[in-house]
This record gives C-alpha cells, sequence and structure tokens, in this order.
C-alpha cells in the first residue's frame, strides 16, 4: 500500500510555516497567484487531521466516536483534548 503524500507545511530549510503562492483549476486552467496562509488544520499531523475528519463525520459525537473507534469514551475524549491543545499550541 502507498504512503499518503501530505501537504508541506513548513519550510524544508527554516522550519517558518509556508504560504499558498498559486491555485490553479485544472478544469479551465485559471490560475489565481498571490500569498495565502494555510488554515490552521493543515498545520496538524495527519493523524489529527484523520481524526478531526472522522469526529465530523460521527456528526461531533464522542459516542459515537469511541464506537467507531472501539475505544472508551473517556480514551477519545482525551484524544479530543489533545487535538485542541495541538490547535492552541498553533495559535502562539
Amino acid at each position: 500500500m502507498s504512503e499518503k503524500r501530505q501537504l508541506p507545511t513548513r519550510c524544508p530549510s527554516c522550519e517558518k510555516p509556508l504560504e499558498v503562492k498559486r491555485l490553479r483549476c485544472n478544469n479551465c486552467e485559471t490560475e489565481v497567484d498571490g500569498s495565502y496562509p494555510l488554515p490552521a488544520i493543515l498545520h496538524l499531523s495527519q493523524e489529527d487531521q484523520e481524526f478531526i475528519l472522522e469526529f465530523v463525520k460521527n456528526s461531533g459525537s464522542l459516542k459515537k466516536m469511541a464506537q467507531h473507534m472501539n475505544r472508551s469514551y473517556p480514551l477519545v475524549r482525551n484524544r479530543l483534548d489533545e487535538v485542541i491543545e495541538n490547535l492552541k499550541k498553533l495559535e502562539q
């Protein structure tokens, strides 16, 4: 199985956050050029991003997440708290 490639969010040279420079439509080839910050969620680890996606798909229900992940409610609650803390660190 091939590994999913993750969008780089940090400069490989200086570790500062990267920004989007150009967007392109594959359909009509329109291009938008500028400097746009990446959403905070993209600065999270792949694991945190996948947790958030599953959380939303489970209607934001920790009970449903616990069932989906086959984990206890407190474990899933702690995992959500970790993701929240990681998001808060990005704001600093």
